[in-house]
């Protein structure tokens, strides 16, 4: 690749800029954040993000600008329409249960997101609030009944999550959305990473720093195109829809003062704090 005006390397991939067109090798990483009263999506190099202009999906073009990233508040790194998980996709996380034949779908909203460093809040009537550390697709354009070799093309790049799960709730409602969808129940970042082979990353989530979950995507019940190809028979997915993927392992409960960090190979380190709610007056 030749560059007409500057290199930069971002992540371990190279961005060129020349002539007002930018050029991607295979692994980037882009960003959401705030800065000076001001939300818009970059490219992070080390330290350094670089700004772009316009729609993450449609073709941003760089506009020159740079801003440290110890400046800014990472957001969540998109703004979905809608929030797609599957559950039980991975046999470390089964149990006893049997092999699920297909995936089994459930709902969050846009609203439960957070990004990070945002807290994860208790509910005052929770009892048993878990983590569960995933890798995260982000759809790149829209997609209705396409086919799993088909997949791929719609697929714009993956992130971490956190899919935060009120236990004694997923067994008493009738469905999962107070369960999995409340406010803040939602983590999500820091970046979204494009060109990585989602089909074998590894997945991690420390509890106060001791690891508790550790496991290859590659050891997903349903892939990530399978898990796209399946989602998009019944649902239409559009430009920066997100589909959780599943939690590997065991999970366990968290209490006010904990740290949890959701870590992805060549994503980041997405981490939240976990509060109480304030009491009501």
């Amino acid at each position: 690749m030749r560059c007409l005006r500057r290199a930069i390397f971002v992540a371990t991939g190279l961005w060129c800029i020349g002539g007002g067109a930018l050029a991607q090798s295979p692994v980037t990483r882009h960003v959401r954040y705030s800065h000076a009263g001001r939300v818009a999506y970059g490219v992070l190099e080390g330290e350094t993000i670089h700004e772009l202009d316009g729609d993450l999906f449609a073709a941003p073009r760089p506009t020159g600008r740079t801003v440290r990233l110890a400046d800014v508040r990472l957001l969540p790194p998109v703004q979905p329409s809608k929030v797609i998980a599957v559950g039980l996709n991975y046999r470390s996380h089964l149990g006893e249960r049997p092999v699920p034949a297909y995936p089994g779908l459930f709902a969050k909203l846009p609203s439960s997101l957070i990004g990070p460093g945002e807290n994860i809040v208790i509910p005052a009537d929770s009892r048993d609030l878990h983590y569960e550390g995933e890798l995260v697709v982000v759809i790149a354009k829209t997609a209705r009944n396409i086919s799993v070799a088909e997949a791929p093309q719609y697929i714009f790049g993956v992130t971490a999550g956190n899919d935060v799960s009120e236990r004694e709730w997923q067994q008493a409602d009738l469905q999962w959305l107070r369960a999995k969808a409340s406010d803040t129940f939602g983590p999500i970042g820091p970046a979204i990473a494009t060109g990585l082979n989602y089909n074998d990353l590894l997945v991690q989530t420390r509890l106060n720093g001791d690891l508790r979950q550790s496991e290859r995507t590659r050891d997903l019940i349903f892939d990530v195109p399978a898990l796209v190809s399946y989602v998009s028979r019944y649902i239409t997915l559009l430009p920066g829809d997100v589909i959780y993927t599943g939690t590997p392992g065991t999970t366990a409960a968290l209490k006010p003062g904990d740290v949890v960090e959701v870590e992805i190979e060549g994503v980041g380190l997405l981490r939240n704090h976990v509060v109480a709610a304030a009491r009501s007056p």
